[in-house]
């Protein structure tokens, strides 16, 4: 292959960057994996050429997925000897976000993605390729290698089983943005009352440290007096909030709690809140340094 047709396929696949960026992390719920795969799709696709393919765009689409799909496996088995609960790696905005190429994307809640581990990979490729970016069952087929008819009962049992655990329904932007600094506010105060007045009685807290940092529940914690002292224990762990220094991000297209500790990102933490938006029904917090690696603190971001 020449240098010049590898240029001009590096350019088709720049062009597609980010949606085969937003796909596949939507399937996988890693940006290091997201990244793998996108490696080996490049890798794939200037491999083959763009001699002879009328619609770049589709071939890329399927070569990315398929990638994913396989990239499944090994994710399964890494989870397999993981410590503690599994959250995925949460898409964090640089700033405000506004300018964020990965968060252009359809953006799906760090929640969505939460249901989303308890479907097969196939189910979960066909959600997010019909469901977050509009591909038609006839497209899915062809993508996956299946019949239509498989694509169709594929997208009828993920799109039950998400409906069933996740309500359709997502609160205003500034809804989110008051709750999620009230909450902050009380939890790193210690404000214990507060705290048990915007957690939702049925809330759960789920603490993904990976076996890496402490305290973290090696369970998800469930209800509300639980919650409120693992959330206290978390705040007040060794030295104490203060060392902490708070921003506020968007997280997975959310608005989210950042920590760092010194210029290391020490947490991630996001809200999910109850259909009313007056309480905080889930709480997610990632504090695994893995998955934390391209989390960078902006001076300016406040």
């Amino acid at each position: 292959m020449s240098e010049s047709s590898v240029d001009e396929a590096t350019d088709v696949f720049i062009g597609h960057r980010e949606l085969l960026f937003g796909l596949v992390y939507n399937m996988l719920g890693s940006v290091a994996d997201t990244e793998d795969v996108l490696q080996e799709t490049w890798l794939s696709w200037t491999g083959r050429g763009t001699a002879g393919i009328d619609n770049p765009r589709a071939y890329l689409v399927r070569i990315a997925v398929n990638h994913a799909l396989q990239r499944r496996a090994v994710i399964t088995r890494r989870r397999e000897t993981y410590i503690g609960p599994w959250l995925p790696e949460p898409l964090v905005a640089e700033g405000d976000g506004a300018e964020d190429p990965a968060l252009r994307t359809e953006s799906v809640s760090l929640a969505m993605l939460v249901v989303l581990e308890s479907l097969t990979p196939l189910e979960r490729a066909v959600f997010v390729l019909n469901e977050v970016f509009g591909y038609a069952h006839t497209e899915i087929a062809e993508i996956i290698d299946r019949t239509p008819a498989a694509v169709r009962q594929l997208a009828h049992r993920a799109r039950g089983h998400v409906h069933a655990r996740r309500p359709l329904y997502r609160a205003h932007p500034r809804v989110r943005r008051e709750a999620t600094e009230r909450f902050v506010r009380a939890a790193l105060g210690g404000d214990i009352a507060e705290l048990m007045e915007i957690l939702a009685p049925d809330v759960t807290v789920w603490t993904d440290g990976g076996g890496r940092r402490r305290p973290a529940g090696l369970k998800p914690v469930h209800g509300r007096d639980k919650a409120v002292r693992l959330i206290n224990s978390f705040a007040t762990r060794g030295r104490g909030p203060s060392d902490l220094d708070l921003r506020y991000r968007r997280v997975n297209g959310d608005d989210a709690a950042v920590l760092f500790q010194g210029d290391s990102p020490y947490a991630v933490m996001v809200m999910d809140l109850t259909p009313d938006g007056d309480r905080v029904s889930d709480v997610y917090i990632v504090t695994n340094p893995d998955k934390l690696t391209h989390v960078h603190k902006d001076e300016e971001a406040e």
